[in-house]
């Protein structure tokens, strides 16, 4: 078989129990604030918030998969981390298709609302980050969630920063940049994946 060649390869890799349970916290913590966001960000008329609930339902579904893989051989979790590169890609395909239409429409998001809730999501996301923190240096899969979890911190500071900006000018732009720089993080962090994961199914290819 091309992915393994030796025995090594079919193995199981051993399973850090503390990363286990970051991933059942962090799995949690998105699929919560997930319904908090959608429900805010189609009440607030606010790009931002939608799309950081988009986020983080598709981090709650990356740290499933992740649960599920982490007693698999390495070259599944690099598979799976790839299939979470191309997902994370298509997150910010899908955030800058909702600038466009937001921009379009024209509304004034409001601006209580996208702060309160950018609060409680940045308080959410920045406890999930220190507790992947340690594991950032890991395999494709564990770098991925990690990645996962600093964009999410650093979206809910620029959500923040978007709603004092609608308040204190009147006007959806902040909303809307905030929306496209998230856009922008979220193929970055795809390409980073995606990258990392070819280059460990190539190397298991070569063994």
């Amino acid at each position: 078989m091309s992915d393994c060649c030796n025995d090594h390869c079919h193995s199981q890799p051993p399973v850090n129990p503390r990363f286990r349970r970051a991933l059942w916290i962090a799995l949690a913590v998105n699929a919560a604030m997930f319904v908090v966001e959608i429900i805010g960000g189609f009440g607030a008329h606010s790009a931002s918030l939608l799309a950081d609930a988009v986020d983080f339902f598709g981090d709650a579904a990356n740290y499933a998969v992740s649960l599920f893989v982490l007693g698999l051989a390495p070259v599944w979790r690099s598979r799976t981390a790839l299939l979470k590169g191309f997902t994370m890609g298509g997150y910010g395909l899908f955030v800058l298709g909702r600038v466009i239409w937001q921009y379009q429409q024209g509304t004034l998001p409001a601006a209580d609302v996208m702060g309160a809730i950018g609060i409680i999501a940045l308080f959410a996301n920045a406890g999930v980050a220190w507790l992947l923190y340690a594991f950032r240096e890991g395999d494709a899969n564990m770098r991925s969630v990690w990645l996962c979890s600093r964009n999410d911190a650093i979206g809910n500071a620029a959500v923040i920063l978007a709603a004092m900006g609608v308040a204190a000018y009147s006007s959806n732009w902040p909303d809307l940049l905030v929306a496209l720089v998230m856009a922008v993080l979220g193929l970055q962090a795809a390409v980073h994946v995606i990258r990392q994961a070819r280059q460990e199914l190539d190397g298991d290819n070569t063994r």
